[in-house]
């Protein structure tokens, strides 16, 4: 597998190699203030590039269940003497220790719910999100379409917008923002949405 330019490990293969994370963080219009969380946050470079472009006064969380994930940030935090920097290695179903009700501004997980899928546990993941995120917080989602191609996920473990709509609203979170036209170009389209969440 090809390592992305900061060397990290990822479980995965990393999206940086097919989305833009300035694309993706644009999407957010952060103030550059935020207490903010990378869940599931693979090699770590939107977490970096977050870090690095455009959260220069806030907190960043970057949380993956996979150890190599959190030991290369550890790395980098170390390296590059980032104090702003939280690694916490988590499964978001089970609960994020160390992180309190209501801190986060903003949640960012990209290629990252349709796993919540698969292990089926979509409730779990919906339930601890919305406790970390502050009154005025957002959940930002950025998915594979829920189209039957080649690249990406199996087809079964992928959701729509409109199901994601449905899944939040029975946790008591309204969508607040939807992006149909973003990620990498493929023959169907753009691969990819952005969907946002924010307490009701």
């Amino acid at each position: 597998m090809m390592m992305p330019e900061n060397g990290h490990r990822a479980h995965g293969f990393s999206s940086a190699m097919f989305l833009d994370s300035d694309e993706i963080l644009n999407e957010l219009n952060l103030k550059g203030n935020e207490v903010f969380m990378d869940a599931g946050c693979g090699d770590g470079h939107n977490a970096i590039k977050l870090l690095e472009d455009y959260n220069h006064k806030g907190i960043v969380y970057a949380v993956d269940v996979y150890d190599a994930s959190i030991e290369d940030m550890e790395t980098y935090k170390k390296e590059n003497n980032v104090e702003n920097l939280i690694n916490i290695e988590a499964d978001i179903t089970e609960g994020i220790p160390g992180v309190e009700d209501g801190s986060v501004d903003v949640v960012l997980l990209v290629n990252v719910f349709h796993g919540f899928k698969a292990s089926r546990k979509l409730d779990e993941a919906v339930e601890e999100l919305k406790r970390i995120i502050s009154s005025e917080g957002k959940i930002a989602i950025m998915d594979y379409k829920a189209w039957d191609v080649p690249k990406g996920p199996p087809t079964p473990v992928r959701s729509s917008p409109q199901e994601l709509q449905e899944l939040f609203a029975g946790h008591g979170l309204e969508k607040i923002y939807l992006n149909e036209e973003i990620g990498e170009d493929i023959p169907e389209g753009k691969s990819h949405y952005l969907i946002m969440f924010k307490k009701n």
